[in-house]
């Protein structure tokens, strides 16, 4: 029998007895566990460790494999086997294991406990680390707390957590996925295991760091490069990037729990347009449905859903429904039918189906970690297309029930492998992602997909948006919704947002105007509220607040080039939209600051300085590089700590210098044409600045087969040139003119083709005066037309062309 002690002491994995190495990886065993040391590209290597006689991966979160074309090399010492590639070294210590990883210089980025390493208290299985000097801890996806987790633990288990506090963990979604920082250098660890984890960054110690899962193996990618920017692309590499979504996604979308009848829904979409605030999208949550069974519609709160929608659509308006995957146990109702009989429902170990209780009652629940069924929650999904539904919001797939304790020992089919609810319930959420992805893009193979998830696991960018929860209404929740937006942007989920106004309590004035100044900067930009609340839609909190949203939605949809284009760039490089200020700005001491952990770049030349809704002056720090105030392009020094004005009317934003980004004109919803003119707006500054400029038509997946516009825009300060690069694809631009802002220029002289061109002096304001309710004094006032600006304008065209300065 197995002594007692082994499983209530810890086990250190020992010495290597014996090794073999292949093309590119090394495996062997130690006293008591098997290992494989393999490398995927130049920057990334994987270790597997276990006691078993074979591994059990994951087989959702990593798409690619080992790459034996990698150039390494292998040396074999009596006492140490180091692998080296171009970016990184590897020490593998035979006695006893543990592993150093230094950079090409010979800095050391991270290192093993020697006496702990790699051990084991009964199943659970731990990764020690030596905490260095000043290390900070960054990413975990959806976690509260500071941007730096120096100090403090957190636990990965995918939790339904209603009006969670600002501190508390864990939330609906987990990420094991955390970027170390050093004095000049960062290295990434991603804990590729499904189980419940713990990621302890020097929390009731100051030893080691450590991360560990309750069973299963020790599987985890190291990454190292250049950057933390790289790092986060190199983690994308393996767990995948988001696809391009519909543009309509970008817009402004509307949701309350819930609007019904459907007279409620069409004085919604007729408000919009009648009080002309741009807006794309209205939600239908769970009074949608009759009786909260998911793939109905209440027939006597909407009669008639078809014509309802198509009246939505006639006004420029998309639906999206929610969709929980809680069925219900009720004989003649088909989902339930139909997947008991074809054995699609999650069991207990006796074969007993599972039943839990959810909004309609007593629920069985989909197995979505079975092929088959996610192919049939895909054809389910018929139901909601013929109504003309176009996006799917995936909730309660934690799984969540009344009680909040699923029984650990339900059994789940995990692509074949048969394992318990402990390894399969941090992933099911991000299935069932997946089988609405899937189902959407079946029932409609001409559009591309819209999924927005509220759990998830590592990988789950692939397959849908996500947002933060249930929060709360007040400005510690606004703050913390930043943080965790930014966080879930550094763990590779670029797609996110949170509910405007916050979803349990309500709003007062101050905090909705506010909110949505910030969130008009945020990838997902939608507003939501809760039941038994009162109304929350941007005009219900009087007229100054109404004019303060109507402002910043209207930015929104004329910054829409430039966050599509971001977009893109996400979906290429898996690099966030929203970029915390540790990104781009990693060794600077000041960022981690609580007063400015909050601050953002958004879409790589806005700097966000989020402040509560109370504050008429803050503090902003802006970091290395020069700065311009966005609204009337007053200079700053970077590495300085500024004091701006910040009434509820405007929200403090910077423009770097350098900066390119592109505009349009107004319009109401993203079907709306717009009128033909690009806004180039160029802010004066020292460097180079690349900007990529990109067009498809928004809706179907034809950019695939080449059917997009893009163009790269530089800004060359050494040669004051800017170069508009040539168009690529087949997309014809939408804009037929371009009219060029320059910020911060003093040359009167301008060349286009060899011969001088005329500009005008600027008439732009980012947003407008609001002459009846603005606080500021007469001298200042940030929306008056910029007096310095220089403005041209030139036709568009295919080929690449240049303006001197």
């Amino acid at each position: 029998m197995e002594n007692s002690s082994n499983r209530s002491q810890n086990v250190h994995i020992g010495n290597i007895r014996s090794i073999e190495y292949g093309v590119n990886v090394i495996s062997g065993t130690t006293d008591v566990a098997n290992f494989k040391i393999s490398v995927f590209s130049p920057e990334i290597v994987r270790v597997q460790i276990n006691r078993l006689d074979r591994f059990y991966p994951n087989p959702y979160s990593v798409i690619v494999e080992e790459d034996n074309e990698v150039k390494v090399t292998l040396k074999k010492l009596d006492q140490q086997t180091i692998i080296i590639t171009e970016k990184l070294e590897v020490l593998v210590n035979h006695f006893p294991f543990h592993i150093k990883y230094k950079d090409k210089s010979g800095q050391i980025l991270n290192e093993d406990d020697e006496a702990f390493s790699v051990s084991w208290l009964g199943t659970e299985v731990t990764n020690y680390k030596k905490l260095q000097a000043q290390e900070k801890f960054i990413g975990l996806g959806e976690k509260t707390g500071n941007l730096n987790r120096a100090g403090a633990a957190y636990t990965n288990w995918n939790t339904d957590y209603f009006a969670y506090g600002v501190g508390d963990d864990p939330l609906y979604m987990s990420i094991p996925f955390y970027i170390g920082i050093l004095e000049n250098r960062a290295y990434g660890i991603f804990f590729d295991n499904t189980h419940k984890s713990i990621f302890n960054f020097g929390a009731s110690n100051r030893r080691f760091m450590y991360y560990a899962a309750d069973d299963g193996d020790m599987d985890y990618y190291f990454i190292h490069d250049e950057t933390v920017e790289s790092i986060i692309s190199s983690y994308t590499y393996l767990t995948g990037r988001m696809e391009m979504p519909p543009l309509w996604t970008l817009g402004f979308q509307q949701c309350r729990y819930s609007y019904y009848p459907e007279s409620e829904v069409l004085t919604l979409a007729n408000t919009f347009r009648d009080k002309k605030m741009p807006a794309d999208v209205i939600y239908l949550d769970i009074h949608h449905m009759e009786k909260y069974k998911v793939f109905t519609f209440d027939g006597e709160k909407f009669p008639n859903p078809e014509q309802m929608i198509q009246k939505l659509k006639a006004k420029g308006f998309r639906v999206v429904v929610i969709m929980d995957p809680g069925i219900k146990v009720e004989k003649g109702y088909d989902p339930y039918d139909d997947g008991k009989e074809k054995d699609l429902f999650v069991k207990f170990p006796d074969g007993q189906e599972y039943e839990g209780q959810v909004w309609p009652g007593w629920c069985t629940f989909p197995d979505f970690t079975m092929e088959k069924t996610r192919k049939w929650w895909g054809e389910k999904m018929k139901f909601y297309k013929d109504a003309g539904v176009d996006g799917y919001w995936t909730d309660m797939n934690e799984p969540a029930s009344w009680g909040q304790f699923t029984p650990n020992l339900i059994n789940f089919d995990y692509e074949g492998e048969q394992v318990s609810h402990r390894k399969a319930r941090n992933i099911y959420g991000m299935q069932m992602a997946k089988a609405a992805k899937e189902g959407a893009e079946i029932q409609n193979i001409e559009e591309r997909p819209f999924v927005l998830t509220r759990s998830g696991f590592s990988g789950v960018q692939r397959y849908a948006a996500a947002w933060t929860g249930d929060n709360v209404s007040n400005d510690a929740h606004m703050l913390a919704g930043i943080r965790l937006v930014n966080s879930l942007g550094i763990s590779g989920v670029s797609f996110a947002g949170y509910d405007i106004g916050g979803f349990a309590g309500e709003a007062s004035k101050g905090l909705f105007a506010r909110w949505i100044s910030i969130a008009a900067f945020a990838p997902l930009f939608r507003a939501h509220s809760m039941i038994n609340s009162n109304d929350a839609e941007p005009w219900a909190f009087g007229e100054e607040v109404e004019e303060i949203a109507r402002n910043y939605m209207m930015l929104r949809y004329q910054l829409l080039p430039t966050i599509y284009s971001g977009f893109y760039k996400s979906s290429k490089f898996g690099t966030p939209i929203v970029s915390s200020l540790a990104i781009s700005y990693s060794y600077d001491e000041k960022i981690y600051q609580g007063a400015y952990q909050n601050q953002y770049l958004f879409c790589d030349s806005f700097l966000i300085a989020p402040v509560d809704s109370h504050t008429l002056i803050t503090k902003v720090y802006l970091p290395e590089g020069d700065w311009y105030y966005l609204y009337d392009d007053l200079f700053y020094n970077g590495k300085s700590e500024v004091y701006i004005e910040s009434p509820l009317s405007y929200l403090p934003v910077f423009v770097k210098s350098g900066a390119v980004f592109t505009m349009q004109s107004s319009i109401q919803h993203t079907g709306e044409a717009n009128d033909g003119k690009l806004h180039i707006h160029l802010y004066h500054g020292k460097g180079q600045f690349t900007y990529t400029h990109y067009e498809d038509d928004g809706v179907s997946k034809s950019h695939l087969d080449g059917n997009y516009h893009m163009r790269e825009i530089i800004w060359d300060s050494t040669i004051k040139v800017l170069s508009i690069g040539s168009s690529e694809g087949e997309f014809p631009s939408a804009y037929d003119t371009l009219v060029i802002h320059l910020h911060g220029f003093s040359s009167k002289t301008i060349q286009h083709k060899g011969q001088d061109i005329k500009s005008s002096q600027g008439e732009f304001a980012f947003l407008d005066k609001l002459t009846e309710f603005d606080p500021l004094p007469d001298h200042f006032h940030p929306y008056h037309k910029i007096s310095d600006l220089k403005t041209f304008m030139i036709p568009n065209q295919q080929d690449s062309f240049t303006i001197q300065f």
